[in-house]
């Protein structure tokens, strides 16, 4: 840890060293997703409600996913920016240093101007909370926190995913925004809107919907079963990171340096 946070301050430092543009994008971050929010709150606006879903509970849905994206876009983005790293031979230095190969691609970029969309899903989160009639416990905090953790962790796992591909392609490959960005897009509205195959899909191969719609479910009282088990629903979003971190381990085996 000691070694990421120096990282952190290192990276922090040098991009405050054009603090106009620094400050700029992060005010630029916070204004454009509320263009998305914007449709969302017409789409209500015009309709009243979404298959029983009211546009407070769909804004607390939307805040979540939105937190965690915003989280790890701004500390995950060395795996998202690795392709970089594999077309300029830098990834050859990484090995050669005595640490982990993960804590170094971390570390190698971060992107601090999200900083800007975390306070716009954290606004949009509060509204919603604020105007829920929720009734909050310490479980259900926790929860709601679980989920925002987990669905960094998948968000995580999915750039680390294609991280891994490009030791074999050399280029990242655009196709990683339909599971990132179009992932964000679909989780920011309840799962059960969906047809059959794609909540499947988000809820047994990249579980966005473990980490967003079923747990949101026990927190604005929808459930009629035992509670624990929503509750606990967020961990298959550490669950799913356990395979990416194997793919990515046979990716660095794999790897055979650029050559010179």
């Amino acid at each position: 840890m000691n070694l990421y946070l120096k990282y952190l301050s290192i990276q922090f430092r040098s991009q405050l060293q054009y603090r106009a543009s620094f400050w700029l994008l992060t005010l630029g971050q916070f204004f454009i997703p509320f263009s998305v929010f914007a449709g969302l709150y017409l789409l209500f606006d015009r309709f009243g409600q979404l298959q029983s879903w009211s546009f407070f509970e769909v804004a607390l849905i939307f805040g979540v996913i939105h937190m965690a994206f915003s989280v790890s876009e701004c500390f995950a983005r060395g795996f998202d920016a690795f392709s970089s790293l594999i077309v300029r031979g830098d990834f050859d230095r990484l090995l050669v240093r005595p640490r982990s190969m993960a804590l170094q691609v971390l570390g190698s970029q971060f992107e601090f101007t999200r900083f800007g969309r975390m306070l716009q899903s954290a606004v949009v989160l509060a509204w919603a909370i604020a105007n829920l009639p929720i009734d909050w416990s310490f479980a259900k905090a926790v929860t709601l926190l679980l989920m925002i953790a987990c669905g960094v962790l998948i968000f995580t796992g999915i750039y680390m995913l294609f991280a891994t591909m490009c030791f074999w392609t050399v280029q990242g490959l655009e196709v990683a925004n339909v599971f990132t960005d179009g992932g964000r897009e679909m989780a920011q509205y309840p799962l059960n809107i969906y047809g059959r195959w794609v909540k499947m899909f988000f809820t047994f191969v990249i579980p966005f919907g473990c980490v967003n719609y079923l747990p949101m479910l026990y927190i604005l009282g929808r459930t009629s079963g035992p509670s624990i088990g929503y509750m606990a629903m967020p961990l298959a979003g550490a669950l799913f990171m356990l395979p990416c971190l194997l793919i990515w381990r046979i990716g660095v085996r794999h790897y055979r340096s650029v050559g010179s």
